[in-house]
């Protein structure tokens, strides 16, 4: 399967840029000056997504309180959040070429790309709840087994979390190596059990199948992506919105690294009489497999 598969269209209804927007209207629709917005969002997703309030305000012909109040009346909690997801849905339309030229820029790549990711972490910090992740690490240290799935470069993030949890003692596995191997995973997930998926930019099919497929089953279901599918959010009982644009033509995963320490700092957190026998445990293994190239002095290092 190639990054950025294609989700079923059983499962990917109202998931694109326009029907994702509209369902976020409220009841009675918007009117006036905010409706004139909502048009601009429509008719210009690149402008929206790349512009800042004041020219977005010019160009639906209201003021930037205007703009704010619109992305308030959708959900959010002002224009750069509604931005946000915004830019990440209207780069998950494009082609990998596409995103290319969308990135295209003067100076070092290299230097764009960290600032970018400066910029992202920074985002990432000011509009992270923190409530989620703790709410996700009890569901994961009262869980019989977790599944991890992520495909593509995002298993990186989901190899990261699976390795780290093991560490803090949790039964967890990164389900990465494709679809027989997720296929199995899922045939004995159950009840008790939990599944975190992981996916940016254009959604892989197998991830939304395997998240659906576990609600069903009544597994509890999270998501880390950067702009939810109603596929996907549907099955999770909380979606982690982390900022994943990278500079060039494929996303970045250092804020999804970034979310998975984070977390499982947090599960290391939940029972630490737990987490610190298993780090010992490994310890005193490492030590007998002679892994590591620099070993810890025995008694005060002081």
């Amino acid at each position: 399967m190639t990054e950025g598969a294609v989700v079923p269209e059983e499962l990917g209804s109202a998931d694109s840029y326009e029907d994702w927007l509209r369902e976020r209207l409220p009841v009675r629709g918007l009117r006036g000056k905010a409706a004139a917005v909502l048009e601009v969002l429509l008719s210009q997703p690149r402008r929206a997504s790349f512009g800042s309030a004041q020219e977005l305000a010019q160009l639906a012909g209201v003021n930037v309180a205007t703009v704010t109040r619109t992305a308030q009346a959708l959900g959010f909690a002002g224009w750069p959040a509604l931005q946000q997801e915004l830019r990440a849905r209207y780069l998950s339309s494009l082609s990998a070429g596409q995103v290319a030229a969308e990135h295209r820029g003067t100076g070092s790549p290299s230097s764009r790309s960290l600032r970018r990711d400066l910029d992202s972490l920074a985002v990432l910090n000011r509009r992270l709840d923190e409530s989620v992740l703790l709410t996700i690490a009890e569901a994961m240290a009262a869980a019989r087994h977790t599944v991890i799935v992520a495909d593509g470069s995002y298993a990186a993030v989901g190899l990261a979390l699976a390795h780290n949890a093991r560490l803090a003692g949790y039964p967890v596995r990164a389900v990465t190596a494709g679809d027989a191997e997720l296929a199995n995973a899922m045939a004995a997930i159950g009840e008790g059990d939990v599944l975190i998926a992981i996916s940016f930019w254009r959604l892989y099919q197998s991830t939304v199948l395997a998240a659906n497929e576990a609600r069903s089953r009544g597994v509890r279901v999270f998501a880390l992506t950067d702009a939810a599918s109603p596929a996907l959010a549907s099955a999770a009982e909380q979606v982690v919105i982390v900022p994943a644009e990278g500079e060039a033509f494929f996303p970045s995963l250092t804020a999804g690294i970034a979310v998975a320490q984070a977390l499982v700092t947090q599960l290391a957190a939940v029972d630490p009489a737990r987490t610190g026998a298993s780090i010992e445990a490994a310890e005193a293994m490492w030590a007998k497999f002679g892994l590591l190239h620099r070993r810890p002095t025995a008694g005060d290092p002081s």
